[in-house]
């Protein structure tokens, strides 16, 4: 091919200069940039002008391939780097636990600072990042009719899916029965007191107020999601209403700035790895092996509902998205691990923003619907409350009518949606619910001792039922690239 002496030459062939482009980089084994610097110095116009002035597309995905190839590598020295750190927190945790139990409670306390600090870097930027994703995709949009053809979608995923984990849980508790087969001692209430103190009974009030900011200022010191949500769709709509004229301007603005807040994501995520290993070497440390033995029954029916729910979301998922299922579940690998780790589906939401734009779901989408899944469509934790509730009331020997079970089921359909946010909501609404049905609501104590793991599964859960419900939803919008989104 030798040198183009010129742009425009370059492109005179274009066969010919595709395939001599291709040899350089994948046969010589460099990168799209080296090679055009050694062998084709003038098409370094080609990045500065990002593709404007080629037709021949078949370079730009060659090009987007070379990028992306470059970060997949990166992404897997991180989940490499993370498994690394959770076998050596399981193995520092051990250690402490049996060699130096004297030291545990310390051990824990300074060692737990590493998850603290990896969980409050990522949340310093989920306020920022929901705001400035979600105005910017709602003003672009500018249809309102496709915003409530969107969040009509959404909701009826959101409330098919919990409904189906609901359900799942409460079928696979009565089958499997692990309260009558766990033989747990009664436990003192006690250790249970802070959870019973915030415990309450659905409010249509409280819900009110969760859901409307009072201050937007209030809603970002405090990351309430669902409040941040409804300030920026109602910017986004009063901005897209203005005019290019006074749009633009902002929009521009806010759009910089979440590519920014987007970068920062890539810096917190490499802390990731130390933030996992303090998170798993402190529980470890704390508890041991032993607990495992006396809940095996619990963690094992526990883990096979949830490896049942799996099953029927990526059934669901393949009828959908079909063989690009298994390209989604590649992409989530390190949210699905981090959020598992760290017992915190919070934490990845920045990194799973990036990672489903990057497999092709439409930004405006993604910001749009991710924000909502985090507070309406969490089904590891939907699963889990029909679960546990059960549970409880198998271990006391309160045997409930099938009447009294669907009631519960809808009881919870309603509350979880009301304390989204809420730490530990989970074991909160488990509480509230026991107390209206007869079930000693101090029962929660019975299972505080093992939630710690079952909080993995259900946080890990969270993370692929939002990143199915984003991907399924730009399907249907006919938004779904096939060839990787743009950041």
């Amino acid at each position: 091919m030798g040198h183009p002496e010129n742009f425009s030459k370059a492109f005179a062939n274009q066969e010919i200069f595709g395939t001599a482009l291709f040899v350089s980089i994948f046969f010589g084994g460099g990168s799209f940039a080296a090679a055009t610097e050694k062998g084709f110095p003038l098409l370094s116009l080609v990045q500065k002008y990002r593709f404007k002035t080629i037709t021949n597309i078949s370079l730009k995905k060659l090009y987007l391939y070379s990028i992306e190839n470059q970060y997949m590598k990166g992404q897997n020295k991180l989940f490499f780097a993370i498994i690394i750190a959770l076998v050596l927190g399981v193995i520092i945790g051990g250690v402490v636990h049996t060699q130096f139990p004297e030291n545990t409670e310390s051990f824990s306390k300074n060692i737990k600072l590493l998850g603290t600090i990896f969980i409050r870097l990522v949340q310093m930027i989920i306020a920022p990042l929901v705001f400035t994703t979600l105005v910017v995709g709602i003003a672009k949009m500018g249809d309102t009719a496709m915003i409530g053809r969107v969040g009509g979608k959404a909701m009826l995923w959101f409330i098919t899916a919990s409904l189906v984990s609901l359900m799942l849980g409460l079928v696979l508790v009565n089958w499997l029965e692990p309260g009558h087969v766990t033989k747990l001692p009664i436990q003192d209430a006690n250790s249970a007191k802070e959870i019973l103190d915030n415990s309450k009974g659905f409010s249509l009030e409280d819900f009110v107020k969760h859901v409307v900011p009072k201050s937007v200022f209030e809603a970002f010191a405090t990351n309430e999601v669902l409040q941040i949500v409804l300030f920026s769709i109602m910017f986004g709509i009063a901005l897209s209403h203005l005019g290019d004229e006074y749009s633009k301007p902002v929009i521009k603005f806010l759009d910089v700035c979440a590519h920014a807040i987007l970068k920062m994501v890539g810096y917190i995520m490499w802390f990731a790895p130390l933030g996992v290993l303090g998170a798993i070497a402190a529980v470890v440390a704390t508890n041991g092996f032993e607990i495992f033995k006396v809940y095996a029954i619990y963690l094992r029916d526990f883990f096979f509902a949830l490896a049942i729910l799996w099953l029927i979301l990526c059934i669901v998922g393949y009828l959908i998205l079909g063989n690009r299922l298994f390209e989604l579940l590649r992409r989530i690998k390190e949210p699905l691990l981090i959020a598992f780790s760290t017992t915190s589906s919070e934490a990845v939401f920045p990194k799973l923003v990036t990672e489903l734009e990057r497999f092709g779901c439409n930004n405006r989408i993604v910001s749009f619907i991710l924000p909502l899944g985090y507070s309406f469509n969490l089904d590891g934790s939907m699963m889990y409350m029909t679960f546990a509730s059960i549970f409880i009331a198998q271990i006391y020997g309160i045997d409930m009518t099938v009447g009294q079970q669907i009631t519960m089921l809808l009881v919870l359909m309603l509350t979880s949606k009301g304390i989204a946010g809420v730490p530990r909501a989970s074991l909160v609404i488990i509480v509230a619910t026991c107390s209206m049905f007869g079930i000693p609501p101090e029962g929660i104590a019975l299972i505080l001792p093992i939630d710690h793991f079952c909080d993995m599964g259900r946080s890990m859960t969270n993370v692929l039922g939002n990143a199915l419900a984003t991907s399924a939803v730009s399907k249907w919008e006919g938004q779904l690239d096939n060839h990787g989104g743009e950041l």
